[in-house]
């Protein structure tokens, strides 16, 4: 059974969400319950990806949906981003569209 923890830390206009584990079918719609009801008003959305261990398309999907409304009202940036997490997003072609912060 795959498990994620998600962390939110909200600072005025910024949003915070640490991933821990797993993003995956199972996963990805309680981080996407959590996405869609915390946006509203924030300016820029970070995904601290630190203990992230795997993502899978569902997981991507999340992300590009979080990367869309957030380019209506501000930016998304992901923190701390793993190789393995890293190459996904290479081999996906999400690398372009996502703003990485070493």
């Amino acid at each position: 059974m795959s498990n994620l923890n998600i962390k939110k830390e909200k600072n005025d206009a910024e949003l915070l969400i640490s991933l821990e584990g797993r993003l995956d079918t199972n996963t990805s719609p309680s981080l996407e319950e959590v996405v869609d009801s915390s946006l509203d008003g924030i300016e820029k959305l970070i995904f601290d990806m630190e203990k992230l261990e795997y993502i899978s398309s569902a997981g991507l999907r999340v992300l590009l949906s979080a990367l869309q409304t957030m380019e209506d009202q501000g930016e998304m940036v992901l923190r701390n981003v793993g190789q393995e997490i890293m190459d996904v997003f290479e081999i996906t072609g999400f690398i372009d569209d996502l703003t990485i912060e070493e």
